[in-house]
């Protein structure tokens, strides 16, 4: 089978909110030996991202975009462990990853630190709608080396300067690379947050990453 064409199940598995066939198609990437990081970005990736547009579009509500991510969460759970299999057993560093108070859209910023646990890196994902004092105090009490913030809209992206500035105002900012990402996010608005870095996809986001702390 060609593989964008089982990328396509998977994603379609997904979007038909199908935990048996995602399950399914999860155990056979593992035992196949393919390109599991391709398979989380190409595949489930590609089927949250689609549920997320119809979520946006009113033809699904938040039920359906639950259930889409737990059965991503289930199959991510057969895809980790071997993908670690094949990494050093030290950690690459800590991220703390969260959507920014008054944003309860977590569907990307989950890809991502699947995406980043995926390459080695200890993940503190702190979910939706988190007050930015929070991610702040965690990503202080884990050490982390990067603190990464989603925002889905216009209204609570200013929430991810507010992060910044707060750790500017206790002299802590130099303590972590802030990276920010979200449909409204631009260059422009991640130089004007000083933000070290901003991401459109997971793969951007780990790239980023590696690159900010020279892995």
């Amino acid at each position: 089978m060609a593989q964008e064409q089982f990328y396509g199940e998977i994603s379609d598995a997904i979007v038909n909110l199908d935990k048996e066939k995602a399950i399914e198609l999860a155990n056979r990437a593992v035992t196949e030996n393919l390109n599991l990081l391709e398979v989380i970005e190409k595949g489930f990736g590609d089927g949250i991202r689609r549920i997320g547009d119809l979520w946006e579009e009113g033809e699904f509500f938040l039920p359906e975009l639950m259930l889409g991510g737990r059965i991503m969460q289930e199959s991510m759970n057969i895809l980790l462990p071997s993908l670690k299999e094949s990494e050093t057993s030290a950690s690459r560093g800590v991220i703390v990853i969260a959507t920014i108070e008054g944003d309860i859209h977590s569907i990307g910023k989950t890809i991502v630190g699947t995406m980043l646990s995926a390459n080695g890196f200890d993940v503190y994902d702190l979910g939706a709608d988190v007050p930015a004092e929070k991610i702040i105090e965690t990503a202080v009490e884990k050490n982390a080396d990067v603190i990464g913030v989603s925002a889905l809209l216009t209204t609570t992206m200013f929430g991810q300067k507010k992060i910044i500035d707060i750790l500017e105002e206790r002299g802590i900012r130099d303590n972590f690379k802030v990276i920010i990402g979200g449909a409204p996010v631009t260059r422009e608005w991640t130089e004007e947050c000083n933000a070290d870095g901003f991401a459109g996809s997971a793969i951007e986001a780990v790239k980023l990453v590696k690159h900010l702390l020279n892995k």
